[in-house]
């Protein structure tokens, strides 16, 4: 028999954006669960994954078992067979513990079709949309701001040139394209602006200081995140929900990032050039589903799981996950 919760042994990730040493929450759990594990005070570490994807998969903690063989054996009791018939016997979801210090690099997770067009460099099948639930302070850029750039969009006697999508997706290619040169000096004329000019959108001078502290003045990804892109700052137990091919750049704090089983990513800035994809690529997989900053917000609803009110669930627009909290 098998017991119907398992605690599982769980590895990490270390990249340069996450927090370093004790400080960050993926670090202690990975810790805590992992007995082979040790916190190194000098290094950072940026995400802990639960699961069974292949990258970093689970075991349980107590016989070492992998976490997919026990799914596969025990598939009736622990899957459910309309899971397992729809999905197969891994679960078509990926949890992860992320603890940022600062910003991801700017990326999409793109839809099914990236695959079949790209098979070699996207090896995962499935789209990867996904959901973040805040466990301290975040901080997100996500999704493209449409009504704060619209005075300032190339317009005819007949309106906007382009649909108000085409326009933003021409502003993000042409941004991502641009030289270093002009880069920085745009950031430079960004940094000098008095405060007052920017009305509401004041933040954007003290994000642009960290951005450019982070990542330098000459990084592509500092003008479409504070021009183009909405700032979220989220308490713990928020939501927000990321469509596949949705713009975002996670900038600070310890979250939990649950998505659809893919690691397919596309990245074009806040990481080095060597490791930027196709800015076309990038540009023209961009969705635009979202244009207000309220509407990646995710709201709690009662789950019909609760035995005494106390649960709740996130329920993104997707089939394969809800996530239950308290």
């Amino acid at each position: 028999m098998v017991d119907s919760v398992i605690q599982l042994k769980c590895d990490r990730n270390n990249y340069p954006w996450g927090r370093k040493g004790h400080e960050p929450l993926a670090a202690r759990l990975c810790a805590k669960s992992n007995p082979d594990f040790q916190i190194d005070d000098s290094r950072e570490y940026a995400e802990m994954w639960m699961g069974t994807y292949p990258e970093l998969p689970s075991y349980s903690l107590r016989t070492g078992e992998d976490l997919q063989e026990i799914l596969k054996e025990y598939k009736e009791k622990l899957i459910g067979k309309g899971v397992y018939e729809k999905f197969g016997c891994d679960p078509p979801f990926l949890p992860k513990i992320l603890s940022i210090a600062k910003a991801l690099p700017l990326q999409i997770h793109p839809d099914k079709n990236l695959h079949q067009e790209h098979p070699d460099q996207f090896t995962d099948l499935n789209h990867k949309p996904e959901i973040a639930v805040a466990l301290s302070r975040f901080e997100a850029f996500e999704l493209m701001k449409l009504e704060i750039l619209r005075p300032f969009l190339p317009t005819t006697s007949e309106g906007l040139t382009l649909s108000d999508d085409e326009t933003l997706r021409q502003i993000c290619t042409n941004m991502l394209k641009a030289q270093e040169d002009l880069v920085a000096k745009t950031m430079k004329g960004l940094l000098a602006t008095p405060p007052q000019q920017f009305g509401q959108q004041a933040y954007v001078l003290e994000l642009a200081k960290r951005l450019q502290e982070q990542y330098g003045k000459q990084d592509n990804g500092n003008l479409v995140a504070l021009v183009c892109m909405n700032f979220l700052v989220l308490e713990a137990g928020s939501a927000i929900y990321i469509p596949a091919n949705g713009i975002h750049a996670y900038l600070s704090g310890d979250i939990v990032e649950c998505m659809a089983r893919s690691n397919n990513v596309i990245n074009t800035g806040f990481c080095p050039r060597a490791d930027r994809d196709s800015v076309d690529l990038f540009a023209n997989s961009l969705t635009f589903q979202q244009h207000d900053r309220s509407e990646p917000i995710l709201h709690r609803q009662t789950s019909g799981k609760s035995q005494n009110g106390k649960t709740d669930k996130f329920k993104p627009p997707m089939s394969e996950f809800n996530m239950l909290c308290h």
